[in-house]
């Protein structure tokens, strides 16, 4: 096996570039490919963004979905684990990088993003509290 081929079956992930470090771990947001550009403007700082034909992917702190509901259509994907495995023949691929921040950190601020999507999906943000015992 070469170094980063993807075996039939297996999930994919994505992968933090080279040079960067994820200090409070690594999820992901996706949203269809057709809002991406309409979300990138509405940010303040933007982290490391995949795509492909179908999504860009956003990748956020671990955790970013804690009491957040993540509009539709977004999808959290927990460990930027992508929700299609490889199948037998290899395909799909992972989504190529097209946004590479400057510094270590490829995070997108959650709720920035989260405000985005909701601002563009027509969703009224909602928050949860936490309970406590």
């Amino acid at each position: 096996m070469g170094r980063g081929r993807q075996v039939a079956g297996a999930p994919r992930r994505l992968l933090v570039p080279d040079g960067m470090t994820a200090p409070m771990g690594c999820d992901a947001v996706a949203v269809p490919a057709r809002l991406g550009p309409l979300v990138l403007p509405r940010l303040p700082r933007v982290g490391c963004v995949y795509a492909d034909e179908a999504h860009w992917w956003w990748l956020v702190p671990s955790d970013s979905d804690y009491a957040l509901d993540w509009p539709a259509p977004a999808h959290y994907a927990t460990g930027a684990v992508l929700p299609d495995p490889v199948d037998v023949s290899g395909a799909p691929g992972l989504p190529g990088l097209i946004h590479r921040p400057d510094g270590t950190l490829p995070y997108t601020p959650p709720i920035p993003l989260y405000l985005a999507l909701c601002r563009l999906t027509g969703t009224t943000p909602t928050w949860s509290r936490p309970v406590t015992a």
